[in-house]
C-alpha cells in the first residue's frame, strides 16, 4: 500500500480522534507535533488555513460561556498591567536583540510577537518596517516554537506552584505568546483559567493596532490596521449570553462545541511543526527568543504570586 495514502489515513484518524472529549488540547497538540516529525504532514497548506479559521469560531464560542459583565470586568483590570508589560517586553526585546547580535528586523518581529499575540502580531508588523521573507519566517519559526513548548509546560509549573484558576490565566495570556497557546493551556487547566486566559489575552491582541499604527507614521508606511472580526464576536457572543439568559442550554451547547473544536484545532495547528521550521531557527534568534520568554514568564509571574496583579 502507498506510504501516502498510509499517512493520509492516520492523519484523518488522528483528527477524528480529537473529537472524543477524553482527548485533552495537550494531548492533541503532542499527537500532531509528534504526527508532523515522525511522518510529515500531507496537508500542510490546507491544516494552516483550517487552524486559523477553527482558532477564530472556538474563541467565539467560548465568548457564549461568559457573560458581558465577566468579559468587561476582566478587560477593564488588566489594562494598566497588559500596557506596562507591552512597553518593558518590547524594550527587552531590543536589549537582548543587540546582546546575541540578531538582525534588526528579525529581533524586532521577535520582540513585538513575544510583547503582544504571537504570529498575528509578527504577519502585521513585517509589512511596516519591511522585513524580508526570509526575516518573517524565522520570526515565526522561533515564536511558534516556543508556542509549543509553552503550552505543554504552563499547565505543569501552574500545578507544581499550586496557582488557582484566575492566576494561571492571568499568567498564560501575559507570558505565553500566541491566542491558540493561551486558550489550549488554560483550556487544560479549567474553565474559569480559560475564561481569564482568554479574556485578557483577546485585550492584549488589540494592542496590534495602535503600535502597527505608530510604527507606520514613524516610518511612513500607509498601513491599515483593524480589529480582528474574531474579538468582535467575542464580545458580542459574551453580550448575547448575558441579554438572553433564557436561552442558557444554547450557550452552553455551543460552549462545549467550541471547546471540542479547539482540541481539534490544536492538532492541526501541532503539525505545523515541521523539521524546516526547527532546521530553520537559528542560534541568535533562538536565544532572544528564549532570554525574552523567560524573563516576560517569570516576572510576570512573580508579579502575581506577589498581588502585585490580580
Amino acid at each position: 500500500m502507498d506510504r501516502g495514502f498510509l499517512q493520509k489515513i492516520l492523519f484523518l484518524t488522528l483528527l477524528t480522534a480529537c473529537l472524543v472529549p477524553a482527548v485533552s488540547t495537550v494531548h492533541a497538540l503532542l499527537a500532531g507535533i509528534l504526527f508532523s516529525l515522525l511522518l510529515g504532514n500531507p496537508w500542510p497548506g490546507q491544516t494552516a488555513a483550517w487552524s486559523r479559521r477553527l482558532l477564530q469560531m472556538s474563541v467565539v464560542g467560548l465568548g457564549f460561556g461568559l457573560s458581558f459583565a465577566q468579559v468587561w470586568e476582566v478587560g477593564k483590570s488588566s489594562f494598566l498591567y497588559t500596557v506596562i508589560g507591552i512597553m518593558l517586553i518590547l524594550l527587552a526585546g531590543q536589549v537582548f536583540g543587540r546582546l546575541f547580535r540578531t538582525e534588526r528586523n528579525t529581533s524586532i518581529l521577535i520582540a513585538f510577537g513575544t510583547a503582544i499575540c504571537g504570529g498575528s502580531a509578527i504577519a502585521a508588523m513585517a509589512p511596516i518596517i519591511k522585513a524580508r521573507d526570509d526575516q518573517a519566517a524565522l520570526a515565526l519559526a522561533t515564536v511558534f516554537s516556543l508556542n509549543a513548548i509553552g503550552l505543554l509546560v504552563f499547565p505543569f509549573f501552574g500545578h507544581l506552584l499550586n496557582l488557582d484558576q484566575h492566576q494561571f490565566g492571568l499568567w498564560a495570556a501575559l507570558a505565553i505568546h500566541d491566542t491558540s497557546s493561551v486558550v489550549g493551556a488554560t483550556a487544560a487547566y479549567g474553565p474559569a483559567a480559560l475564561a481569564t486566559g482568554t479574556t485578557v489575552k483577546l485585550t492584549r491582541a488589540l494592542w496590534i493596532i495602535p503600535f502597527v499604527l505608530a510604527a507606520a507614521g514613524s516610518t511612513r508606511c500607509r498601513a491599515r490596521a483593524r480589529v480582528p472580526l474574531f474579538i468582535i464576536g467575542f464580545v458580542l457572543a459574551a453580550a448575547l449570553h448575558s441579554l438572553l439568559p433564557q436561552f442558557a442550554n444554547v450557550w452552553a451547547g455551543l460552549t462545549l462545541l467550541a471547546r471540542q473544536a479547539l482540541v481539534v484545532t490544536l492538532f492541526l495547528i501541532g503539525t505545523g511543526l515541521t523539521r524546516e521550521i526547527l532546521r530553520r531557527v537559528g542560534i541568535r534568534p533562538l536565544a532572544q527568543g528564549v532570554s525574552l520568554w523567560v524573563l516576560a514568564s517569570s516576572v510576570t509571574l512573580a508579579a502575581i504570586l506577589g498581588g502585585l496583579i490580580g
